[in-house]
């Protein structure tokens, strides 16, 4: 069963502030080795992930269920907010968490775009109507 948009921005709220909080907790743990510091980034890209459905749900419960999320503001704070808790962490967790949340962001635009876009052969019949 689906969340509603409230419920799930107040969950993705919840959630992100507890990633974020045990990345501070284990802080000296996730930067004592080379693996730990990419589980690092990649818990950051998690962060990342879990502040973009809070930001995008809390949007569509205010200003209606047509709004969408775009690349600036919402995507690119959410990717620095990601960053700049993981280099609370650790300078490495900063780049691997890039890498993680730009691919993370790939594959939820192309679900996201497999669930909610328009299909090629409907877009290309209203382009066809528009030029008559």
């Amino acid at each position: 069963m689906a969340l509603s948009t409230a419920m799930s921005a107040l969950t993705s709220l919840v959630l992100s502030i507890i990633v974020f909080a045990l990345m501070q907790i284990f802080k000296s743990d996730l930067a004592s080795k080379e693996y730990f510091t990419i589980a690092g980034g990649f818990v950051g890209s998690i962060l990342f992930i879990l502040l973009l459905t809070f930001t995008s749900n809390a949007e569509m419960f205010l200003f209606g269920k047509g709004f969408q999320a775009r690349l600036f503001p919402e995507v690119v704070a959410c990717l620095l907010t990601a960053m700049f808790a993981s280099a609370l962490v650790h300078r490495v967790c900063v780049t691997t968490c890039l890498i993680f949340s730009l691919v993370a962001l790939y594959y939820i635009n192309r679900i996201s775009q497999t669930i909610y876009g328009i299909p090629a052969t409907a877009a290309s019949v209203s382009t066809l109507k528009k030029r008559k």
